[in-house]
C-alpha cells in the first residue's frame, strides 16, 4: 500500500477542527499529523512535520491561513496548502494565489468533496480555476498606472491605503486582508515612512485624492 497522505489542520474552533480530524481519519489512505488553534503555532510545526497537505483557516485571531501558506511554503514549497473560508472573497482568493495555495474552498463544502480535495491537493494538483489564476497573473504582469506618490508603495500597501482612506482601523484591515494586526501596524509604519507622512489621517486625505485621479 501506498504511504497514507500526511495532514496538518489549522482551525481556532475546537469543534471544527475536531470534525475536520474525525471525517478525515475514517479515510484509510489520510493520516492527521498534527493541529493547531494558533496561526504562529501552526507556522512553527508544519515545516517540521513535513505533511502533504495543510488546511488551513483563512481567518485566525493571531493572523491569517494565508499568511502560514507564505511562510511554510517558503521554508518547504513541498508542503501544499489548502485554504478553508467561510467568506467567498476575490481578494483574499487573490491573496491565497499570491502565497501558493493550492486550493481556496468554502467551509459549506460538503464532507466527500473536502476529502476529494484534500486527495487532489496532495497529488499536486490545484483546485483553484485557472481563469483565476489567469486573471491574477495578468494583475501582476500589467499593474494598474499609480500616480507618482504611490508609485514607491507595492501592490499590497497601495489596498492598504486604500483601506485607511475608507476609514478602517488597523484590526479592520487586518480581517479585510487576512493579516495579523501587527503586520498591518507595520504596513502603516513604512506607507508613512516613504509618502514622507507623520500621521495615518494625513494618508488618508492623501490617498482619497490619490486614488480618485487613479481611477
Amino acid at each position: 500500500m501506498a504511504d497514507p497522505i500526511r495532514v496538518y489542520l489549522l482551525d481556532d474552533h475546537d469543534v471544527v477542527r475536531e470534525g475536520l480530524r474525525f471525517l478525515l481519519e475514517q479515510q484509510d489512505d489520510i493520516e492527521v499529523v498534527g493541529d493547531s488553534a494558533s496561526a504562529v503555532e501552526a507556522a512553527a510545526r508544519i515545516p517540521a512535520l513535513r505533511p502533504d497537505v495543510a488546511v488551513l483557516d483563512a481567518r485566525l485571531p493571531d493572523g491569517s491561513g494565508i499568511e502560514v501558506c507564505r511562510s511554510v511554503r517558503a521554508v518547504d514549497p513541498s508542503i501544499n496548502a489548502l485554504i478553508l473560508t467561510s467568506y467567498d472573497d476575490d481578494e483574499a482568493l487573490f491573496a491565497a494565489i499570491m502565497a501558493g495555495a493550492s486550493g481556496y474552498v468554502l467551509k459549506e463544502i460538503r464532507s466527500s468533496d473536502l476529502v476529494t480535495a484534500v486527495r487532489h491537493v496532495a497529488a499536486g494538483k490545484s483546485l483553484i480555476d485557472p481563469a483565476m489564476t489567469a486573471t491574477v497573473l495578468e494583475r501582476i504582469r500589467k499593474g494598474p498606472e499609480t500616480p507618482d506618490e504611490l508609485a514607491s508603495l507595492t501592490e499590497r500597501e497601495r489596498v492598504l491605503l486604500g483601506h485607511i482612506a475608507e476609514g478602517l482601523t488597523n484590526r479592520q484591515i487586518a480581517d479585510q486582508m487576512f493579516l495579523a494586526e501587527k503586520t498591518v501596524k507595520n504596513y502603516v509604519s513604512s506607507i508613512l515612512a516613504k509618502l514622507g507622512l507623520e500621521r495615518r489621517t494625513q494618508a488618508a486625505v492623501l490617498a482619497s485624492k490619490l486614488l480618485r485621479e487613479e481611477q
